[in-house]
């Protein structure tokens, strides 16, 4: 499990959900935006079981190898170790108010369903693909929730963002956003060919203005 500080060496925390592509580089790298903003940030290894230390390239080689040990992934056996992460987050004598869970993804879905199994203070979930199949989960979600999709995304469609859409309609707790015109892993700075600056920038500026409301 990676730690980073802020300057200040103590603060709330964010429990950062890697991608299929392991803690590496963008994970860092959003790591450091959190940590200037003054957040604890910790990010746990989701694949220790199926690859300790995963870290792939954002190629076609890396996200072939990727895949196969995302399809070999437990969901809920993840969502038990992000759990006890979080309980761990909570008792570290740096951490200085509340906990959330942000995810991107792979790690999207993955803080979805931690959502609904505890109350983090606030959790922000990035094209998780697996959300629009597991709505059912929003009544056990009580805790402010940040969803952002791409509008044209090929791994999740419209309609399925309108399910989505619907679903949450009614629920104060729960932000939706769409940055239209952009695609799957729009925030990955790391990887040209997702990579959309407009739609990131826009996008994090929403989770920043949220986390610091909530936490």
């Amino acid at each position: 499990m990676s730690v980073w500080m802020p300057a200040a060496g103590r603060g709330p925390a964010v429990l950062v959900l890697q991608e299929i592509f392991g803690v590496g580089e963008y994970i860092e790298a959003v790591a450091d935006d959190l940590t200037k903003l003054g957040y604890v940030v910790v990010a746990p290894d989701l694949f220790w079981r199926e690859h300790r230390n995963w870290r792939a390239a954002h190629d076609d080689q890396g996200l072939s190898r990727s895949m196969d040990l995302a399809g070999k992934f437990d969901l809920e056996q993840g969502v038990s170790d992000i759990v006890l992460a979080c309980q761990r987050l909570y008792q570290l004598p740096e951490v200085d108010g509340g906990v959330a869970v942000l995810g991107f993804c792979f790690g999207g879905t993955l803080a979805f369903m931690t959502a609904a199994a505890i109350q983090p203070a606030a959790v922000v979930s990035y094209y998780g693909s697996g959300v629009p199949d597991q709505l059912d989960l929003l009544e056990k979600i009580k805790s402010p929730l940040q969803l952002q999709f791409g509008g044209q995304d090929p791994y999740i469609p419209a309609e399925r963002i309108a399910d989505v859409a619907d679903a949450v309609e009614q629920l104060d707790h729960v932000e939706l956003h769409v940055q239209e015109g952009a695609g799957h892993a729009f925030h990955n700075r790391v990887a040209p060919q997702f990579h959309q600056p407009d739609a990131a920038a826009r996008a994090w500026a929403l989770t920043v203005e949220f986390l610091e409301r909530h936490l």
